[in-house]
């Protein structure tokens, strides 16, 4: 996959929805009782009639529709549909397209305790030459920590008993959707955070003591000078860090500039030391258009109320040496799972009740759904950012 292309891991929709697309695999079904009857394969079949006619029902087939309302009072329809929803809501969370694992290194961890990840600089510098029977020159080698820890993020859907009867099962086909883009949603937004306040670029991350803050417009001559600030970082030694690939982050207001900045096939330059104007021209390649990647994130002017329309920000590739953001996920929980609660309700004279029948005293049925991440700044020299205030060149 290439680095103009941003991370899709499907493309369903209702309309080219099928069972080989969404409902392959294992999925996570919401209720223990389908996790066990998932390897079953008479479970298998019903799960797939189950999902044929739920298919019908989202694509408008109201036979269907009847068919399914009548379904729902068998006993074991209820936990077949929670699986489906389940996976449907998986689906849509993995359509959305994946944007900050351009920016930062996915990581994961054991539980919700602080994680550290440690550092250690030093001893790669040019080698020094050694005399005869001279001793070799030691290295100093020094270390660092980050240290982060994963947060539950979630929400609740509660349905009625009415609208389910009485909805043709609208808001059943609407729930994956919505949790999925919520989920998907709360992972852009979490990322954008950590490098962007209400006041602008971080001011721990990006400042002039770490050479990496900067005001220039975004222009062709304001990304040539932060490409040559972030090209010029050096590390503990002070030795190059060799950044072969970047990825502009812009929000929506500056997405036309730097369109045309990236596709513009050639760019008038100096020749050397000139201004660029008159005769004092070089018509060359646009060479950044092979160097720099686009993000066009909307959650900028949404974080910074100061200056996110004007920012922008240069990521260097995080899985080319030390990256500039970490963002970690709980092992076993990398995905968002949904959960349909329980009935709390007894029929008299026994027999199963139906979670689709609802909470005893409100008749309420109810979806919830989880998600578990967090994360951290890194190292201040793979990234850039600017201010975007500056008068321009």
């Amino acid at each position: 996959m290439g680095r103009n292309d941003l991370l899709e891991v499907g493309t369903f929709n209702r309309a080219n929805a099928s069972e080989s697309k969404i409902y392959a695999g294992d999925g996570a079904p919401v209720a223990a009782r389908a996790r066990k009857a998932a390897a079953n394969p008479n479970y298998q079949k019903q799960f797939s009639e189950a999902m044929g006619l739920y298919m019908k029902v989202i694509k408008g087939d109201r036979r269907a529709a009847l068919d399914f309302q009548e379904a729902m009072t068998t006993s074991d329809f209820s936990f077949l549909f929670g699986d489906i929803i389940d996976r449907q809501m998986l689906a849509n969370y993995q359509q959305m397209p994946v944007q900050w694992t351009s920016l930062a290194r996915a990581g994961r961890v054991r539980d919700f305790r602080t994680v550290k990840r440690f550092t250690l600089d030093g001893g790669e510098s040019t080698l020094q030459e050694v005399g005869e029977q001279s001793e070799y020159p030691a290295a100093d080698l020094a270390d660092g920590e980050y240290e982060y820890r994963v947060r539950k993020f979630g929400r609740r859907i509660p349905l009625s008993w009415e609208t389910l009867i009485n909805d043709d099962l609208d808001a059943f086909a609407d729930i994956p959707r919505r949790l999925g883009n919520a989920a998907r949603r709360s992972e852009e937004r979490f990322a954008t955070s950590l490098y962007a306040t209400s006041a602008g670029p971080d001011s721990t991350f990006f400042s002039a003591g770490n050479a990496n803050l900067t005001d220039e417009q975004l222009t062709v001559a304001g990304l040539q000078e932060a490409m040559r600030m972030l090209g010029e970082q050096t590390d503990a030694d002070g030795d190059p860090i060799y950044i072969e690939a970047a990825t502009l982050v812009v929000p929506p207001a500056l997405e036309v500039a730097a369109r045309n900045i990236l596709n513009a096939t050639e760019i008038l330059a100096g020749t050397g030391g000139g201004d660029g104007v008159s005769n004092d021209q070089l018509r060359v390649t646009n060479w950044m258009r092979n160097r720099v990647s686009l993000i066009v994130n909307p959650w900028l002017p949404i974080i910074d109320t100061t200056t996110g329309s004007t920012a922008w920000y240069l990521f260097a590739n995080p899985n080319d040496g030390r990256p500039a953001m970490e963002i970690g996920r709980l092992i076993g929980h990398e995905s968002p799972e949904l959960f349909q609660k329980s009935p709390n309700a007894t029929r008299v004279g026994g027999g199963l009740v139906d979670p689709t029948d609802g909470d005893f005293d409100t008749d309420s049925v109810e979806w919830k759904v989880r998600h578990v991440l967090g994360g951290t700044l890194m190292d201040a020299k793979s990234a850039l950012a600017s201010t975007g205030t500056g008068s321009g060149s």
